[in-house]
């Protein structure tokens, strides 16, 4: 186990250094994107003018406030709670969004299923798990909400961040094959087996 203090942009050599049960804090650069902006994206074919390639995304309708636009505030935009969602209802798109975008990491809450485990592994990706519940402190780590796009879409817009020290997350799939979630799965499977097994009952 062990702690990497990455800087966005990455490589894939980065992203293959990690593996599950190591952690990671960002720094630089993240990009919030939602359901409806990925939609947009990859079944309308709307561009972004975010140049995404090393970078991570993070699974968010932020809730912001609108204000004057300003040093402290280019986008125009004042950040409230930025917490995250569950990622599971947007597996459609991991692949297309390495692929096509270059993304690297995916931070979100819930874990991922086997197509994004298998564009991890051939593109190069990883997902970061954060714990549910800790918008507030997610909000504490986002210096900055530098700039905006798509942003009809509003909350689900794809936002840029400024942030400083973004974790520790969790490396809870890799770009190896290696899943917490499923080690969870195989270990609770075990664990029923024995269980039944003492009751005297057999599945």
């Amino acid at each position: 186990m062990a702690h990497y203090n990455l800087a966005t942009p990455v490589t894939e050599e980065d992203i293959r250094k990690l593996l599950i049960n190591d952690t990671v804090t960002l720094q630089n650069t993240l990009f919030g994107i939602r359901d409806a902006t990925q939609i947009q994206m990859f079944d309308h074919g709307r561009k972004t003018h975010f140049d995404l390639n090393g970078h991570a995304v993070i699974h968010t309708a932020p809730n912001v406030r609108k204000v004057v636009v300003s040093k402290e505030f280019p986008a125009g935009y004042e950040p409230i709670c930025i917490g995250t969602t569950t990622s599971d209802r947007m597996e459609r798109f991991t692949h297309p969004l390495m692929a096509q975008n270059g993304v690297r990491m995916i931070v979100g809450k819930g874990g991922m299923r086997e197509g994004s485990a298998q564009a991890f592994q051939d593109l190069g990706g990883v997902y970061l798990a954060i714990i549910g519940g800790t918008a507030a402190l997610e909000t504490t780590w986002i210096e900055q909400i530098e700039d905006v796009d798509m942003d009809d879409l509003n909350p689900e817009s794809l936002w840029r961040f400024k942030i400083k020290d973004f974790g520790p997350l969790l490396v809870a799939m890799d770009s190896h094959g290696g899943s917490i979630y499923q080690e969870v799965k195989s270990d609770v499977a075990l664990k029923k087996e024995a269980v039944l097994k003492s009751l005297g009952i057999t599945s």
